[in-house]
């Protein structure tokens, strides 16, 4: 043994063998160590960690967490520290699903934490309010922003689906007043499409963040298109069936048009005047399809046709008696009166058919004499009728009646009588004879123009217009009065 040790060689064998050993004790002991050495237990704290609330989203809503944040303090060796805090994927939850709606203090869990690292969480329990959620159904309303490109306009916004359910909590059940889609249509040309989130609002327009929508995202498609406006469709008659018949009625397939076009022409819009219906040579019910001519400045309309469908019957006559004499274009200076006939009264034999004649009575049909510009003296004045719609006249005999203008007197003092200035009423006697002039009765002007600051007169031979906006027509020659005119036109008062 003392040769062994005398031996350098030995004793340096044996002391790397002792190193080696005390080395190997060392690495073996280091994991247990605890936390009264450099190299053992070290101490983290996280601070403002959010709590986590578990729960049924669906069925409840957490009103309070308090407090939110908490802080957790970690105890463990520096390395299993460090990658705790750099992957970060811990969190501080709070189990609400075995909890209904009220107040609780419950505890908090911390989750994702490594098991040989020590978790305290500070405070460990926090207070929360928990509220029961309400289904609500709602439909989806289309918030369009922008301005198109010009001269072009956005329609009406289609959105896929209509109606959504909208899941709040029981006390903001109330609260909820729209669910809303936002699209900007700015300088759009073509119709705008896309997917939309969803945002419920409340009575003063706040959003309600609390509300869960489902679903979540919409299709809006938002139609960009010319000006247009939807007016009433007139369609015009022309002409009348041969004696013996009469037209009963008159039906459309649509009462209504919209019309595409520049905005200045649509706001002067009151109606539209669609096609002409021929009723000349009609001796049966007839139905015409007819396409709706496109006016000036006029881009497109909708529907482009319609349908006419027209019943005709066989006439009927009857004679009206004590139709009353009116007189218009009077002059206040002077007096005018119907001398022929003494009784300022007409009799009129009508025809019609007989659903429209056999109503018909005196008041129904006026006889007017027209005296503007006449000088004083006696005058025959033919009478114009003005005769109720698809109504005419029996007999095409022209009537006339004689009138009287003179001056009227002034204390004591005539008036001196001024050339051209007619008055008078006069009573209408029946003439002998057909003519012309028993063309010249025609209802007063509707406004059969498209334009609401022009009223187109109405023409004798063009015949009525049916469909609104109609008047009465005043008919005259046998021709069937209507809204646009037909027969002779009412004289107007200067």
């Amino acid at each position: 043994m003392d040769q062994w040790l005398r031996n350098t060689n030995v004793v340096k064998v044996v002391a790397l063998i002792i190193g080696i050993l005390l080395w190997a004790v060392v690495r073996m002991d280091g994991g247990t160590i605890s936390g009264t050495t450099s190299t053992g237990i070290k101490e983290e704290k996280i601070w403002n960690v959010s709590v986590t609330p578990k729960y049924d989203a669906d069925q409840f809503y957490v009103q309070l967490i308090d407090p939110a944040q908490v802080t957790v303090s970690l105890s463990g060796r520096d390395s299993v520290l460090k990658k705790v805090m750099n992957a970060a994927n811990y969190s501080v939850e709070l189990d609400l699903t075995k909890v209904g709606k009220g107040e609780h203090q419950l505890s908090l869990t911390p989750v994702g934490f490594p098991t040989n690292v020590t978790v305290k969480v500070s405070p460990a329990t926090v207070k929360v309010v928990v509220d029961e959620k309400k289904n609500k159904s709602m439909p989806v309303t289309v918030n369009v922003t922008g301005i198109p490109a010009v001269g072009l306009k956005a329609g009406q916004p289609v959105v896929k689906p209509k109606q959504v359910t909208v899941a709040v909590p029981s006390g903001s059940y109330d609260a909820v007043e729209t669910v809303r889609a936002d699209v900007n249509v700015e300088k759009a040309q073509s119709p705008v499409s896309s997917k939309v989130k969803l945002v419920a609002f409340d009575k003063n327009g706040k959003p309600m963040e609390m509300a869960t929508i489902s679903p979540a995202v919409v299709d809006v498609e938002v139609p960009i298109t010319s000006p247009f406006t939807m007016v009433p469709l007139q369609v015009k008659l022309v002409g009348e069936p041969p004696r013996g018949f009469a037209v009963a009625s008159i039906r459309q397939s649509i009462d209504k048009v919209t019309v595409y076009g520049p905005q200045n022409i649509l706001d002067r819009l009151e109606f539209y005047e669609g096609p002409q219906v021929n009723l000349n040579d009609l001796r049966e019910d007839k139905e015409f399809t007819l396409p709706i001519p496109l006016k000036k400045d006029v881009k497109q309309l909708d529907p482009d046709k319609v349908v006419v469908n027209v019943s005709v019957v066989p006439s009927v006559t009857k004679t009206l008696d004590n139709i009353p004499i009116s007189i218009i274009g009077q002059n206040d200076g002077f007096n005018t009166k119907v001398i022929q006939p003494e009784t300022s009264q007409l009799s009129l034999v009508v025809e019609g058919a007989s659903t429209l004649v056999d109503k018909l009575k005196s008041q129904d049909v006026q006889a007017i004499l027209d005296v503007s510009n006449l000088p004083p003296g006696k005058h025959e004045v033919p009478v114009t009728w003005n005769l109720p719609t698809f109504v005419k006249r029996g007999q095409q005999q022209e009537y006339k009646a004689t009138v009287e203008i003179s001056a009227k007197q002034v204390a004591g003092q005539s008036v001196k009588p001024e050339a051209g200035a007619g008055a008078g009423t006069g009573t209408i006697t029946p003439a002998p004879g057909d003519s012309a002039g028993a063309d010249t009765n025609q209802t007063p002007p509707a406004s059969a123009g498209t334009d609401k600051s022009e009223n187109p007169p109405a023409s004798g031979s063009t015949g009525t217009e049916a469909g609104p906006p109609a008047s009465a027509g005043a008919e005259a020659g046998g021709s069937p009065p209507a809204a646009a005119g037909q027969g002779e036109e009412k004289p107007k008062s200067p």
